[in-house]
C-alpha cells in the first residue's frame, strides 16, 4: 500500500481506501458478516482511510466501521457525510441546529468523540456559498466535535466555490477515466489551495470494472436499476452520468490499453493514482475479495504514457460530447 497526505488534514491515507456505501447495505443486501469480513481485510492490507456517510444504511454503515474499531487495535481515519437526512433537503436546512443533530447522530454511530473528517453531502449548490454555514463548521471544529471538515460535490463549479472558504480540507468528487473534468478544471486549484481530494465513483458504479454486459441486472433496490438518469437523486451520479449502452462500447475500447496481469478494475483505479493531486480513491466493496482487488492497484507501477493517451482518446471520441457542459 502507498501513502498520500490529504490536503491541510495533514492525515497520510492510503492511496486506495475504502468506500463504505455498499456495506450500509442500501443497494443489495451485504450481510453483517460480509461487511465485517471485508472491513477487516481493508486494515490487514494496509487501508487507513474509510468513507462513510449517515445515511449509508441510515447509520448502518457507520455503525459497523464503529464495531470495527473496537475489534482491531490499529488506528484509522472515518469519514463521514452530513445534510442528505434533510427532508427537504433545501439550502435553509443547512442551519447550526441540524448539523449539530446530524453530527452528534454520527458520533454516538461511530462510537467516537470526534470525527477525523465531515463532509457536507452533496448539498444544494447555493450552500457553497454561504459563509454562515462553513462558520458553523469552523465552531464545531473549535468545540471538538470535529478534527476537520470537507465537502462532497456533484460539480466542478461547486468545488471551485467551496475551497473559496480558507478551512475547507477536502473535496470529494467524481473522478474517473469516464469524468476528466476534475483534472482539466479544478485540479490544480485544488492543489494551491492544498486541498486533499477523494476520487468518488472511481470504478463508474461498476462500468469500469469490465464485468458488465447489456444483458446485466440490478436489483430493484440497486440505483443502477432506478437512477440511471438521476431519477431517484442526483444526475450524474449512477454510472458516473454516461449512458449505459456507451459506457459498455467505452470499456471494449479501453481493454487493449490493460498491461498483461491486471483487470480493467486495477488499471481504472491506477489511472486515477497517476494524479498526484488525489489523496485517495475510494472505491466500494461488498466483501473481501473486493477490497482484496482494489488494493492491489497501489502497488502497481505507472501507466504508460501511451495509455494515458489512449485513455483520454477514448473519452474525448465517446464520452465527452455525451456530457459536454455537465458536472
Amino acid at each position: 500500500m502507498r501513502y498520500r497526505t490529504l490536503g491541510k488534514t495533514g492525515y497520510d491515507v492510503s492511496s486506495i481506501s475504502f468506500g463504505a456505501w455498499a456495506i450500509g447495505g442500501t443497494w443489495g443486501e451485504v450481510s453483517e458478516a460480509d461487511a465485517m469480513s471485508a472491513l477487516h481485510r481493508a486494515l490487514d492490507l494496509g487501508i487507513n482511510f474509510f468513507d462513510t456517510a449517515d445515511v449509508y444504511g441510515d447509520g448502518r454503515s457507520e455503525r459497523l466501521i464503529a464495531r470495527l474499531r473496537r475489534e482491531r487495535p490499529e488506528a484509522f481515519y472515518v469519514a463521514t457525510k452530513a445534510g442528505r437526512r434533510l427532508d427537504p433537503h433545501t439550502a435553509g436546512g443547512y442551519n447550526r441546529e441540524n448539523l449539530r443533530g446530524f453530527i452528534e447522530r454520527s458520533l454516538q454511530n461511530l462510537e467516537t468523540e470526534s470525527i477525523d473528517l465531515l463532509q457536507l453531502h452533496c448539498p444544494p449548490p447555493e450552500v457553497y456559498g454561504q459563509d454562515e454555514v462553513f462558520g458553523v463548521l469552523d465552531g464545531f471544529v473549535g468545540e471538538g466535535l470535529l478534527r476537520a471538515y470537507g465537502v462532497s460535490v456533484e460539480t466542478v463549479d461547486e468545488a471551485l466555490t467551496a475551497i473559496k472558504h480558507p478551512n475547507v480540507s477536502t473535496v470529494q468528487i467524481i473522478f474517473n477515466a469516464f469524468r476528466l473534468k476534475p483534472a482539466e478544471q479544478f485540479f490544480a486549484a485544488a492543489r494551491e489551495a492544498n486541498v486533499g481530494i477523494l476520487a468518488r465513483v472511481p470504478l463508474a458504479s461498476g462500468l469500469l470494472t469490465g464485468k458488465m454486459t447489456a444483458q446485466s441486472s440490478f436489483a430493484p433496490d440497486d440505483h443502477r436499476n432506478f437512477n440511471r438518469h438521476g431519477e431517484a437523486f442526483d444526475r450524474g451520479e449512477t454510472f458516473s452520468g454516461v449512458d449505459f449502452e456507451t459506457g459498455l462500447q467505452a470499456v471494449e475500447e479501453l481493454r487493449p490499453l490493460v498491461p498483461g496481469g491486471i483487470t480493467l478494475a486495477e488499471f481504472a483505479l491506477r489511472w486515477i493514482l497517476m494524479f498526484p493531486e488525489v489523496g485517495c480513491a475510494i472505491p466500494g466493496a461488498r466483501n473481501a475479495a473486493q477490497v482484496q482487488a482494489n488494493a492491489r492497484a497501489a502497488d502497481l507501477p505507472p501507466l504508460s504514457e501511451g495509455a494515458m493517451r489512449g485513455v483520454a482518446a477514448v473519452y474525448d471520441r465517446l464520452i465527452r460530447p455525451q456530457v459536454q457542459g455537465l458536472w
